[in-house]
Parts: C-alpha cells; structure tokens; sequence
C-alpha cells in the first residue's frame, strides 16, 4: 500500500522516544543552596586539601597503588568535573538569593510607600484637629470669661439693693 502523501503545510509526526521526566525546581533550588553554602567552608576546604595530598602522596610514594601518576591527570579530570558542576549550583544558589532579595526589596519599598501615605494621612488629620482646636474655646479662655462674668455680676445690683434704693429715692 502506497505511504500517503504528506502536506508541505504540516510539520512531520516525529517517531521519538520522549521521556518525561518531573524535576521540582524548589527541591534542585534546595539542594544546590545547601551544596554551594557547603562548597564555600573552611570544612569543604579541609577535606578537599586533605584529599588531594593523599592522592599525590600515595601516587608519587606508594609504588603498588599509582592509579594516577605524576601529570595526575585523573585529579585533574576529577577538579574539572567538580569545576563544572559547582559553577552552576553556585549561580543557581546565587539567582535563588537574588530572585529573594528582590521579593524582600518589594515588600520593603511597598511598606516603606504605605508608612509615607500614613505619614501624610496623619499629618493631615494634626492639622485639621489643630484648625478644630482654633475654633473650640480653650480652658483658659472659658475661665477668663466666667471671670468676666463674675465680675459683672458683682458690680450689678441686687434685688434687695434695688429694693433698698427705691425706699430711699421715696422718702423725703
């Protein structure tokens, strides 16, 4: 049977073996943080020191155990791949910190915006109390004018005065 003709407007179905594997970003993240945050002690350099004069030593000394001898090229090999896996876990480790940085760099501008708008708020809110407290009578002006009014009523007469006075102006 004839194989159809295929259109020239349609990609070809590709025949591949397509494996789906998931990887969740946040544990790659996880772990690479805490491997470059390992890389970076003075544990790591230790070990890493101590082995690398073991290495040389048994490779340069001991005559029945050079598996790797004097250019080291495996060491070397073995550097290089510890190199290149670093490297990335690093600027992976590295991009993490950024991407929370900048998250924590957001919310700090974000509430430093909504302090200031508080700010203004309530400087506005003083002022307008402080226009409000102009306008209401104040203790020391209301003790002033009860002392007015005292006053006044002292000077006024009495009825008993007025009464007093009237028999006085009717005698002759």
């Amino acid at each position: 049977m004839p194989e159809p003709r295929r259109r020239l407007d349609q990609p070809r179905s590709t025949r591949r073996l397509r494996l789906r594997v998931s990887v969740d970003p946040e544990l790659v993240g996880q772990v690479s943080e805490r491997l470059a945050r390992f890389l970076g002690t003075g544990r790591f350099l230790f070990w890493q020191t101590l082995l690398v004069i073991t290495w040389i030593a048994l490779n340069l000394f001991a005559v029945t155990l050079r598996w790797d001898p004097y250019p080291f090229i495996l060491l070397n090999l073995a550097f290089s791949t510890q190199a290149a896996y670093a490297a990335p876990l690093i600027l992976l480790a590295q991009n993490r910190q950024d991407n929370r940085d900048r998250v924590s760099l957001e919310e700090d501008r974000a509430r430093a915006a909504q302090t200031k708008e508080d700010t203004e708020f309530l400087a506005r809110e003083l002022a307008a109390l402080r226009l409000a407290v102009g306008e209401v009578a104040t203790r020391d002006y209301l003790r002033g004018e009860l002392e007015k009014l005292r006053k006044d009523l002292k000077r006024r007469p009495t009825p008993e005065s007025i009464r007093e006075d009237a028999r006085w102006a009717d005698s002759p």
